[in-house]
């Protein structure tokens, strides 16, 4: 495995624990401990955790898998997720982008379509389709944020209050029947929010190891969602009780 793969598993490891041990990671991942003492130094270094005897624990009360560790989980699933969304976009259309590692797919499924207009608070997204002259890019304002490099806030939320958009595709980190849909921060949620506002269709693009799962914030009820795209790993009961709620359910 490779060093990004490597640290993305060890803070998804933490994400989900708290805590990691240096024996276990070397046992999981297949490498010497010695390995795994210098991604936990490097990681450290960069405050994502913090040090101990023997492992190392999570930074802070609420953790989140920063964006640039994301990119390897899942790949396949994401690009297939992607594909299927880009399939459903029209010439001409105005798509709205949030952020995330699939949005992110998604956004190089659609760069090489003609006559697109792409409206995202996504400043990952906005770079890869600056270059793009066959699309017209609209970047919201906002503060950013260093785990999602999205911008967010009163000033993103205004941006956007004179544009509409036939689809909003919205990452999330989880959807379930009860929460909805979630991500790790409420700012970033009612940003979320104020871009499904001016769709006239919300889809959601999210590989399976979202569904079922709730983060902190609530972004809305999914009675706001008219389509899930996601991968044939997840949990089909799940699947079904999304599909009754009202939400066309798409698997690939």
């Amino acid at each position: 495995m490779r060093q990004a793969g490597r640290l993305g598993a060890i803070l998804e490891r933490l994400s989900n624990g708290g805590s990691v041990a240096v024996t276990d990671l070397s046992r999981e991942l297949g490498v010497s401990t010695a390995t795994v003492r210098r991604d936990l130094h490097l990681l450290e270094e960069q405050r994502l955790l913090a040090r101990t005897h023997g492992g190392a624990v999570a930074q802070g009360l609420v953790y989140e898998l920063p964006l640039r560790y994301k990119g390897a989980r899942h790949q396949d699933e994401k690009r297939r997720i992607s594909s299927a969304a880009a399939a459903s976009v029209g010439d001409g259309a105005a798509i709205g982008l949030t952020g995330g590692t699939t949005t992110t797919e998604v956004a190089r499924a659609l760069a090489t379509r003609e006559r697109l207009t792409i409206v995202t608070n996504a400043l990952n997204i906005a770079s890869e389709l600056a270059v793009r002259p066959n699309l017209k890019l609209v970047v919201t304002g906002g503060v950013a944020r260093a785990e999602s490099y999205e911008l967010v806030g009163p000033l993103a939320e205004q941006s956007l209050a004179g544009v509409n958009l036939d689809a909003v595709f919205l990452g999330v980190d989880g959807i379930s029947l009860a929460a909805g849909l979630t991500t790790h921060h409420e700012v970033e949620a009612h940003t979320n929010l104020a871009l499904i506002a001016r769709a006239r269709r919300t889809v959601v693009v999210a590989d399976s190891s979202k569904i079922g799962r709730v983060a902190f914030a609530r972004i809305c009820a999914l009675d706001l969602v008219d389509e899930l795209i996601t991968d044939t790993a997840a949990d089909p009961e799940m699947l079904r009780a999304i599909e009754d709620a009202g939400v066309a359910v798409t698997a690939v």
